[in-house]
């Protein structure tokens, strides 16, 4: 099929929407606990009700777009997306946000199920590698972007200048008064509400799922979870992205709580550079992937987000402001890494497998909440010790994990073709 350049655009527009969406949870934290009054345990609940939607819904999403195909799955999850924004700003009080977090979740899942193999369509098979980097680095973008956002709309908001843009004046007489923070999900609601009638008028591509993009049925799911080899790889993935959102939830309430940093600028500035970082430590993982085994880039960064972290626990305000963004660059390249050791961990059934490793992505609902409660019981700097234990499994994966096939390096590919030199 011949390249069709737009519709990778709108795919690429796609993934930045779907960042923007789910990475906002870090920056607004701390308002939401001012806001409902709320302990660390019940703001936990809010990312568990986003990230629980992952856990849920991305088997089913698969097996619907196998049987309605890409355009209706996608057109279902921009409405489910614009509607659980739209009910909270309308009611923003914490059960209907819990409910909203999860449709908006449910919205997400849905669309990345859905766009991996449009993808490989829309922009060629032999360009899909490149491609899916390209998305990496535009998810990061956007995740760097939406704390920033959040920034100029609450402190807009908060001063109440006569000379404010037409957005700041239409959303002042739309959120209430002290809770300036539910303008973003203003903008969540006009957002997804374009991208679905961009996707409505949208002609997309017939697209045959390959063997390695099928969920498989429930049974072939039955048997994989049966398997050592894909309950071990699935609990890596739940620890990688339980990091990922436990340290971005968590970085703007530690600096407010233990450095007196304003979360709504040196707080949410913190978050945005913690995504920028990690697109950059995605070009740096890229680069070491062509040198080094998987595995050993996987130890060597979680040695890296390991001292990181520890960094920021433990030293003062302006070694903490830089070590939290700096985990973000070490943690970069994991998923990437642990996902693609697992579907070559297996020789068959890799559709189904990467469902399930994409259940995984429900680690973002259960360590932040263990965070928290630990958090309420000893404070949230021992809370955050937790992640630890996620990390020291991330790095004991670089040892254990014994793929069939291992990535190809500059090392690899010169011994190989030295031996088939030396064979001619």
């Amino acid at each position: 099929m011949k390249k069709n350049y737009k519709l990778v655009f709108l795919i690429l527009l796609t993934f930045f929407v779907i960042s923007f969406l789910t990475n906002i949870l870090g920056p607004i934290i701390p308002d939401i606990i001012d806001s409902f009054h709320l302990n660390l345990t019940l703001v936990s609940l809010l990312p568990f009700s986003f990230f629980l939607a992952y856990g849920v819904m991305s088997i089913p999403s698969g097996m619907c777009i196998e049987r309605f195909k890409e355009k209706p799955v996608l057109n279902t999850a921009f409405f489910i997306s614009f509607l659980g924004a739209f009910i909270f700003a309308l009611f923003p009080t914490y059960l209907i946000s819990m409910l909203s977090l999860f449709m908006i979740g449910t919205g997400m899942t849905m669309l990345q199920v859905a766009l991996n193999p449009l993808m490989r369509v829309a922009g060629g098979e032999e360009h899909f590698a490149f491609n899916m980097v390209l998305v990496q680095l535009v998810f990061g973008s956007a995740s760097y972007i939406s704390p920033r956002v959040y920034s100029y709309l609450v402190t807009n908001l908060s001063e109440g200048s006569e000379n404010s843009s037409i957005l700041i004046t239409f959303l002042s007489k739309a959120v209430p008064p002290d809770m300036p923070w539910v303008s973003i999900y203003w903008l969540f609601t006009v957002v997804s509400l374009v991208m679905l009638v961009i996707m409505a008028w949208t002609k997309l591509p017939e697209v045959q799922l390959k063997e390695d993009e099928r969920v498989g049925a429930w049974e072939t799911n039955m048997i994989l979870l049966k398997n050592r080899t894909v309950i071990l790889f699935f609990i890596g993935i739940l620890a990688y992205v339980g990091t990922e959102q436990g340290i971005a939830n968590w970085i703007s309430k530690f600096l407010a709580v233990y450095h007196e940093f304003d979360p709504h600028l040196t707080g949410s500035k913190a978050v945005s550079w913690f995504w920028g970082l990690f697109t950059a430590g995605t070009v740096l993982g890229l680069i070491l992937l062509k040198i080094f085994d998987s595995r050993t880039v996987l130890i060597m960064f979680s040695i890296g987000a390991v001292s990181c972290l520890t960094a920021a626990l433990i030293g003062p305000s302006q070694v903490s402001l830089i070590a939290f963004p700096l985990v973000g660059f070490f943690a970069s390249s994991m998923w990437s890494i642990i996902f693609s050791l697992g579907l070559n961990s297996l020789e068959q059934h890799h559709g189904a497998f990467s469902g399930i490793l994409c259940t995984g992505i429900a680690g973002g609902a259960v360590i932040p909440l263990i965070i928290g409660a630990l958090g309420d019981l000893f404070g949230l700097r021992f809370g955050l010790m937790f992640l630890y234990l996620t990390l020291g499994y991330i790095f004991c994966m670089g040892f254990w994990a014994k793929p069939i096939v291992t990535n190809e390096t500059l090392f690899t590919k010169r011994k190989r073709n030295s031996t088939i030199h030396t064979k001619t």
